[in-house]
């Protein structure tokens, strides 16, 4: 069974929060970088993330996202269900209903079943046991120091220029230089 996508970006984007948030407040754009996710795709994920109790924001120039609790107490389980909410059962065995209502009777079993296991194998696992297995890899974070609203590079100025900007700055010119002698 593959986890969709939603819950696959949501969990790389946590185990890079959990790896990146010692030094502070992790921006979304940072995160975008290293795992070339969408940053509004990341907005709307972490939206639900917080709204999950999962991260914090930060605001102001050096803001961004930090874990709402420590790693070892978020599992992998929570993650997922902050960001797909619950499934329904009903969706999911709506094709084999055709069949007749005990067909469509076992197959909600079934995924009811598959559910429960999902949530189970999902749910012993925490984003600090994802955390450990990267560090033990020795997985390098980039760093990433993003200026916000200060640009490293100079401001560069328009060009000051006596040149006409219209049609009509040139007639006017153009009758001053006829005019003058």
């Amino acid at each position: 069974m593959r986890m969709i996508t939603k819950g696959r970006f949501a969990v790389t984007a946590m185990m890079d929060l959990a790896l990146s948030c010692a030094n502070g407040p992790v921006a979304l754009t940072a995160i975008s970088m290293r795992h070339g996710i969408s940053p509004s795709y990341l907005d709307q994920l972490f939206g639900k993330l917080r709204r999950g109790g999962l991260v914090d924001s930060v605001r102001g120039p050096t803001g961004g996202y930090l874990l709402a609790r420590d790693a070892a107490a978020i599992s992998v389980a929570e993650i997922v269900a902050a960001v797909d909410g619950q499934a329904d059962d009903d969706a999911m065995a709506a094709p084999a209903a055709a069949g007749g209502e005990a067909v469509g009777e076992a197959a909600r079993e079934v995924w009811q079943l598959l559910n429960a296991e999902m949530d189970r194998f999902l749910g012993a696992i925490s984003l600090k046991s994802l955390v450990d297995v990267q560090r033990a890899r020795a997985v390098p974070v980039r760093e990433l120091r993003l200026h916000r609203g200060i640009s490293s590079k100079p401001v560069v100025r328009p060009i000051r220029t006596d040149a006409p900007n219209s049609v009509f700055a040139l007639a006017d010119t153009m009758q001053r230089h006829a005019k003058a002698p």
